[in-house]
């Protein structure tokens, strides 16, 4: 019954539609009804209990920290000084598109706000340097994803609270993957670039540089101030999302005077209501979790893999699978509020790292939000530029793979994402 409870009801639920956050609720209702010596009010105190934690506070401030650097002059600095760098080689507008959404990962942490942030600045100049319309929508698509995977990550903060781990080591974990994606990214771009002949950018000028660089040194102070305080031991992760919201409104208000205080209010309340969609589905999961780990379902759960005896690397495939595919149709912080208790002991019990499995589980989210036919970056470009959703599920193919083949990487070469930890130290 146990298994009905944990796992069929919330699929079945979700199948028909239910929001995530009815579903985790339903889910832990019913679980508790059928222990039955569980008072109800267990419930609520799970609910109330899973929202007071300090590192999750760090949530909504890197979400509220990345819509004023999106709208108040940051992000669009950024992006322009990195084209007025890479400029005079054929591709240099793509790589362009992929160090902006890297840079402004390294800000945000939230990967709609980044197709939004990045899409409006790079879009119309992809269109006239010959990438096409689909082509151009599909490259910032997935290059979105990318500030799932580079810290500051929300899904990484919100796996580090769920598993136990630390947010810091998540995020120095993080570095190298994201590196290696915007890597990847940039050679096939360039090898797209060259072999579709698209035209070669304005050549780079120095003066132009200087005056770019002149013009954006408070946009690049921003992820130097926030992730040189995190790893140097300034503040902690919530601590620093804090200093985010603070720095990037002194910086739009006062300094770029892109936004006034009446903008910011309004700001306010738009990021106070994606804020509380996610933090009801927060609540919910808490509960979710607090019956999965009290109803013991973990224990038989990792007692039932051990009795297949697979592999470590057989078993982190299968897991692959699973997570691409729930990925594609959950967001990342539900999928891994409803997956982590379930699977981080069974990684465990083979013996695999939690901090390199929390950089799996985040970068398979990742590949999900633009793996088709349902992930959300698909359904915020179709929205955001109004490309219609076949063309982007032909047009992200390519993108898909090379992700894939990273994702693959990461998994069996632990060393990838454990050996920056030693930087720590």
């Amino acid at each position: 019954m146990s298994a009905v409870v944990m796992v069929a009801v919330p699929l079945g639920l979700l199948l028909l539609g239910v929001p995530i956050f009815v579903v985790l609720l339903l889910a832990a209702l019913v679980g508790i009804l059928q222990m039955g010596d569980v008072p109800l009010r267990a419930l609520h105190t799970a609910v109330v209990g899973s929202l007071d934690s300090f590192p999750l506070l760090a949530v909504p401030l890197f979400i509220f920290a990345g819509d004023i650097m999106a709208r108040g002059g940051i992000a669009r600095r950024l992006v322009e000084l990195v084209l007025s760098v890479v400029g005079g080689i054929r591709g240099s507008l793509a790589v362009a598109t992929i160090a902006s959404a890297s840079v402004f990962g390294a800000m945000s942490g939230s990967s709609v706000a980044c197709v939004a942030a990045i899409g409006k600045l790079t879009l119309k100049p992809l269109e006239k340097n010959g990438y096409g319309r689909t082509f151009s929508v599909s490259l910032i698509t997935a290059t979105g994803v990318i500030d799932v995977i580079i810290p500051p990550s929300i899904p990484m903060i919100i796996y580090g609270i769920v598993a136990q781990q630390s947010v810091t080591k998540l995020f120095a974990a993080g570095i190298v993957p994201g590196l290696i994606v915007a890597t990847a990214l940039s050679a096939y771009m360039l090898l797209y670039a060259r072999v579709k002949r698209i035209p070669v950018t304005d050549t780079l000028r120095w003066p132009n540089v200087r005056a770019k660089a002149k013009d954006s040194v408070w946009a690049v102070l921003a992820p130097v101030v926030i992730l040189g305080g995190i790893y140097g031991g300034v503040f902690t992760p919530t601590e620093a999302a804090g200093i985010a919201c603070l720095y990037a409104i002194v910086i739009s208000v006062y300094v770029y005077k892109e936004l006034t205080w009446l903008d910011l209010g309004m700001m306010t309340l738009d990021s106070a209501a994606l804020i509380a969609q996610i933090m009801v589905i927060v609540a919910a999961a808490g509960a979710y979790s607090w019956l999965i780990t009290t109803s013991g379902f973990p224990t038989r759960l990792v007692g039932f893999v051990d009795g297949l005896m697979l592999d470590p690397w057989l078993l982190l495939l299968v897991i692959n699978l699973m997570l691409l595919c729930v990925g594609s149709v959950l967001e990342p912080p539900a999928a891994i509020l409803v997956l982590a208790p379930l699977l981080t002991p069974v990684v465990e019990k083979a013996g695999i790292d939690p901090i390199h499995f929390g950089l799996i589980v985040t970068v398979n989210l990742a590949v999900g939000m633009f793996m088709p036919p349902f992930g959300l970056n698909l359904f915020a470009s179709h929205a955001l530029f109004g490309t219609p959703l076949p063309q982007l599920y032909r047009g992200v193919v390519p993108f898909l793979l090379i992700y894939l083949a990273v994702l693959m990487l990461l998994t069996y070469v632990p060393a990838v994402t454990l050996v920056p930890l030693s930087w720590l130290q």
